[in-house]
């Protein structure tokens, strides 16, 4: 029995999006898809509709290693408005309530230094994050406050950019499953006075370069650019993509003879030269080094398959 006919190419990558502010993580996601005539796309760590900045999405088989960006560390730049606390813990919530400002740059100094290193967050009741098989920002539109448990994050760097007004403004990189709007949202009432996100863009996410970031409308114009000279679009947005396996370029790279890497793409552990003794690997194949799965060292030393590429054919 023949496979059925895949809709869309067999394009594999990442593209990393500067997504603009008042669009969905999958509305964005939606967009790229077509614009690349994909048959299968995903992004990794939604950003809210408010915020703006990199937003890598997986194409094809980079899909299954998408995870291991999950996992990565993250910097923003964010503004907070003081004096007011919304719902949200952002400017497209409802105003909860208002304070006024009467801290001094010591207090605030203190308060920043408090969210510094590693450090106890309380998740937002309006984030992804599921209970009993729901989101919680689904209870919360309801008007149902469920019970959240606090796990640790990392804050490896907060710079203080300036305070004028009620405005502050602040750069931060953070470990995963960190939510800036709670840090914000701590931070006001640590303040006495309240404060939200007004302005949150991502600006890294793992070791991504911030120069191979493209928006919308700059995809748009490379397609138009190819249609005027008759050429496909692949030609000009393939080469816009990411390595498939750059999600998980931080872990070590154990190299195939061509002849072992066959029994490894059929899911057969296989004895290495030279592999290390444990963790997660990234498997490529040949002189060429081509990538062709991950992997782990299994007890005995082998280089067992854990997510192989599926090699399509025309």
């Amino acid at each position: 029995m023949s496979r059925p006919r895949r809709r869309g190419r067999d394009i594999h990558g990442v593209l990393l999006l500067d997504k603009p502010q008042g669009l969905s993580s999958n509305d964005a996601l939606q967009k790229v898809k077509r614009l690349y005539n994909a048959n299968r796309a995903g992004h990794t760590g939604a950003l809210d509709p408010l915020a703006t900045g990199m937003l890598p999405i997986c194409l094809g088989e980079a899909t299954k290693f998408s995870q291991y960006l999950l996992d990565s560390d993250k910097r923003y730049r964010v503004i907070a408005r003081l004096g007011q606390r919304t719902d949200t813990s952002d400017a497209d919530g409802i105003v909860v309530s208002e304070r006024p400002l009467a801290f001094t740059a010591q207090a605030l100094e203190q308060a920043l230094d408090g969210f510094r290193g590693e450090t106890q967050q309380i998740p937002s009741m309006y984030s992804a994050l599921k209970y009993q098989g729901r989101k919680l920002y689904e209870y919360a539109r309801e008007g149902i406050e469920v019970p959240r448990e606090s796990r640790s994050i990392m804050v490896y760097e907060l710079l203080f950019i300036r305070h004028e007004g009620n405005e502050l403004e602040l750069e931060i990189h953070v470990s995963k499953g960190t939510y800036i709007r709670t840090i914000i949202d701590d931070l006001g009432e640590k303040l006495g006075c309240g404060a939200h996100v007004t302005y949150l863009r991502r600006l890294q996410v793992a070791r991504y370069p911030i120069e191979r970031m493209v928006t919308l409308e700059q995809l748009s114009a490379v397609s138009e650019e190819a249609h005027r000279a008759g050429v496909s679009p692949a030609d000009l947005l393939d080469p816009l993509l990411m390595p498939m396996d750059s999600p998980a370029s931080e872990y070590p790279v154990v190299n195939l003879l061509s002849s072992v890497a066959a029994y490894f793409k059929q899911g057969m552990p296989v004895q290495v030269a030279g592999a290390p003794a444990d963790g997660l690997v990234r498997v490529t194949e040949g002189e060429q080094g081509k990538f062709i799965g991950m992997a782990e060292i299994a007890d005995d030393g082998r280089v067992a398959p854990r997510r192989l590429v599926v090699e399509y054919s025309d």
